[in-house]
Formats: structure tokens, C-alpha cells, sequence
């Protein structure tokens, strides 16, 4: 059985490159009939592949996957085969390193689609493979190209709109998970992974690969590789320390109804019911003094060593500005209706 497969329509520059790619229905673990069809419509034979297709070879494939009962796929191929853009047809027989622009984006679609988690599949080597881009109302545009696109719209009487330049796109333009709300698309990358129930306030930021179980409020920063649990809280201006930001190989992640103050942040994994006090920022090496129920000192300990803890307390004492952590006993408990995306 393969690992995914994707029918895209996508864009290229002028020398034909892939640009970026639109999967609509990607699939995650193909089965045999597929497969089988695949093989025979497409010349398909094994390994990860990105395979540019015509009309005609989308129309054959259309009836192919139709006579077996692949009607979603089918009816996909059929309107694919009257695009004005490429389409391409991308299989991975396995989740091995990306080696082209098409399969990257189709790995960045499971994610988003919630067909796979953050850290679940193989990104390393994608920086290479998705050129840095002008993302435009008109959709993405080559770097190279940029200047003749804006002069031919001026002459036509338009104006083209650069949103961004950078590598990844905003997910929304790709897709839109079920029960999420999303102040400011530009704020989410393709590639996020937005559980049902999150809420996405302004200031707040969901990188690739990294996300939110579901039923949370996001205000801050959710880095790259850095997952946050179910009912947890991110304060304004907060931050989560990313693989990409100076975290190095530590998986930092967020437990499961824990509050994040503003302008505070992490470099540990939290566990479930943990709080961070506004303005406070603890990294791995931050000397933390614990106190026990009389807050009394135990002993003075690295941050790291609290990593996954769950109900915790992290604070600074105001007189002596002492990192202080106590056994934090009261839940972080979300508004339901404020949660509620339907």
C-alpha cells in the first residue's frame, strides 16, 4: 500500500518549474484499486513520483477511476482535464525525503487536511525544494518575473497586490479545516496543523508543521515542530521556542488545558494544566527555585528538569526576580462558548 497520492493543479514560471501546487482531495493511503488504476492510466511503476499529465491522459484517467468506483477522484480528474493551469498527478509510494516542489506541497496539504499530525511525517530538505515567492492576488508569481507581471497589469488598467515573499503560503488559501475561526489568514502557513475549536486571534501565528489539538485560543506564537493540547490558552505576544528557532532537536510542546501568559514564553515541553505567568519566558537552562506548599525553598533546579511536568506554576518573584515554580493545582478551564466554531 502507498503512502499518499494527490491530483494538483498547480503553477509554473516560465521555464516550467513548479512554482506551487493546489491538492483539493489529497489521499492518504491509497488502496490497491487506485493504486492499480494509477499504474495503468499513468505509467505509473513504483517510488515517489510527480507526474505532469495532459487533458487527454486526465480524461482517461477520469473513466478509469470511474469504472472502478473512485467517483470523487474521478469527478476530480474530469474538471482537472479542462484546466487553464498544469495539473499534476503526485504518489508517494513512501514517506521518504522530498526530491520536487510538487510532493513538498502535498505533504503540507496532510497536515492541514488533519490527515497527519506535526512530526508525522519526513520535512527535512523542503526549504530547497519551494522557491521564496511573490504571493500576489493573482496567485504566486516568480521573483524573476515579478516586475514584468506588475508593469502588465499597470498597462491593463490593475494593480497586482503583493501580500507576501516568502516560501510558504498562507493556508487558507489551500484549505480551510472544519470549526476554526482565523482573525488574520496570513497569519497561518500552509502546513499548520488547526484542530477543530482553535481560534486564531490577530497576533497569533501557527507555523508548519506545528499546531493545535483542537478547543483552544491562540494569541501568541506556535513555532515550527511545537504542538499545543487540547483547551491551553497562548496569551498575547506569547512565544513557543521552535526547532527553528533556537529550540535545537527538543520537541517543545504545550499539555492540555495550560496557560501561556502574554508576552510570556517557553523553551520546555509543558505538561497538562501548567501556567506561565505573563511576561515570564523560561528557557531550558532558566535556574527555577522550587518552593514547596509554605512557599518555602526546596532546592534550585534548571527549568529543564520540570520538562513535562504536569501542574505546574511558573513565576517571578517580584521582590527578589527569582524564577519561583509551585504545584499549580487549579485546571485552566476555556470558555465553552467562546470555543464554539460552528
Amino acid at each position: 500500500m502507498s503512502f499518499a497520492f494527490g491530483i494538483g493543479i498547480g503553477t509554473q514560471n516560465n521555464q516550467g518549474e513548479w512554482l506551487e501546487v493546489f491538492y483539493q482531495q489529497p489521499v492518504m493511503t491509497p488502496d490497491n484499486t487506485l493504486m492499480d488504476v494509477i499504474s495503468n492510466a499513468l505509467d505509473y511503476n513504483s517510488g515517489n513520483q510527480a507526474i505532469n499529465v495532459t487533458a487527454e491522459q486526465l480524461s482517461q484517467f477520469a473513466n478509469a477511476l470511474r469504472q472502478v468506483g473512485q467517483t470523487e477522484q474521478a469527478a476530480l480528474a474530469e474538471r482537472a482535464a479542462n484546466s487553464k493551469r498544469p495539473v499534476v498527478v503526485t504518489v508517494l509510494e513512501t514517506d521518504d525525503t522530498a526530491s520536487s516542489t510538487p510532493e513538498v506541497y502535498l505533504k503540507l496539504h496532510l497536515i492541514s487536511h488533519r490527515m497527519a499530525k506535526p512530526h508525522g511525517l519526513k520535512l527535512d530538505g523542503i526549504f530547497g525544494l519551494l522557491p521564496n515567492l511573490a504571493w500576489t492576488n493573482e496567485g504566486a508569481v516568480d521573483l524573476n518575473e515579478l516586475s514584468d507581471r506588475q508593469l502588465q497589469a499597470r498597462l491593463e488598467g490593475r494593480t497586482l497586490e503583493v501580500k507576501s515573499v516568502d516560501k510558504f503560503p498562507q493556508m487558507t488559501d489551500y484549505v480551510i479545516p472544519k470549526g476554526v475561526r482565523i482573525a488574520d489568514t496570513s497569519r497561518v502557513r500552509l502546513g499548520a496543523y488547526v484542530g477543530e475549536g482553535t481560534t486564531v486571534m490577530h497576533e497569533g501565528f501557527i507555523n508548519f508543521n506545528a499546531g493545535t489539538e483542537g478547543t483552544s485560543m491562540i494569541e501568541g506564537r506556535i513555532s515550527a515542530g511545537v504542538m499545543v493540547g487540547k483547551g491551553s490558552d497562548l496569551g498575547g505576544g506569547c512565544s513557543t521556542m521552535g526547532t527553528l528557532s533556537g529550540g535545537g532537536n527538543i520537541i517543545i510542546a504545550v499539555g492540555e488545558n495550560c496557560l501561556i501568559g502574554a508576552n510570556a514564553g517557553i523553551g520546555i515541553p509543558l505538561g497538562d494544566r501548567c501556567k506561565v505567568e505573563a511576561g515570564l519566558y523560561i528557557t531550558a537552562g532558566t535556574k527555577v527555585a522550587l518552593l514547596d506548599d509554605n512557599n518555602a525553598l526546596v532546592e534550585v533546579i534548571k527549568a529543564r528538569d520540570l520538562a513535562n511536568q504536569p501542574d505546574l506554576l511558573f513565576r517571578r518573584n517580584s521582590q527578589t526576580g527569582a524564577v519561583e515554580c509551585k504545584t499549580n493545582k487549579t485546571a485552566i478551564e476555556l470558555n465553552e462558548e467562546l470555543h464554539a466554531n460552528n
